[in-house]
């Protein structure tokens, strides 16, 4: 019982191991049958993700077409949804897979991305939408993979307490600052131009 906590907090804190499965590649993953679950798999470990709350999808819908519309209409590069699998094996992460609830990449990208093989690469843009069972612990421990990754950018986003933790590569050690309603969230440099108000987010 305690190596499985060790496992799970120093791994994957914002998530639930799955016990009793054999190391796994992110191919296995992406061969996994679907059973309603959302899983992830860090360092060959797999682990499994609750579905969404109405309160989490409509907060996700709303920035995922707010941000597909803007970066399709710009030939930015490509917005992705709460099922893509990022893997992380070319970014010293090996045999781990993330799946944001939303993420993003550069139209540079495009080329190395292979219809039938997960993003071998990490999001420039990853967002991640808690849910109530969340805490701001675990989310920091996901956000700091992602940077570790080479993803240059992180939104988390509390829809309870109507605030987003703003995370930038270089910065691993917490967010940069936190915005609320009143502030505007800011595509900056990796999606150039974007803006959303924090209030139409949380309406």
């Amino acid at each position: 019982m305690e190596a499985r906590a060790l496992t799970q907090d120093t791994l994957a804190p914002w998530a639930e191991i799955v016990p009793g499965v054999r190391p796994m590649t992110v191919a296995d993953l992406l061969d996994r049958p679907d059973d309603g679950w959302r899983y992830e798999l860090v360092e060959g470990v797999l682990f499994r993700v609750a579905g969404s709350r109405p309160r989490a999808i409509r907060v996700t819908m709303r920035l995922l077409r707010a941000l597909d519309t803007y970066v399709e209409e710009r030939h930015l590069g490509q917005i992705t949804p709460p099922d893509a699998v990022y893997d992380f094996e070319h970014t010293g992460q090996p045999n781990t897979g993330l799946l944001p609830d939303i993420g993003f990449y550069d139209a540079d990208r495009e080329p190395l991305v292979q219809d039938d093989r997960p993003y071998p690469f990490a999001p420039d843009l990853a967002v991640e939408v808690a849910s109530p069972t969340q805490s701001q612990a675990a989310l920091n421990a996901k956000a700091r993979r992602y940077l570790a990754g080479g993803t240059r950018l992180v939104w988390v986003v509390w829809p309870d307490a109507q605030m987003i933790d703003i995370w930038h590569s270089g910065h691993p050690s917490r967010p940069t600052r936190t915005i609320r309603v009143g502030d505007t969230l800011d595509g900056e440099d990796v999606v150039g131009g974007f803006t959303y108000p924090v209030a139409d987010l949380f309406l």
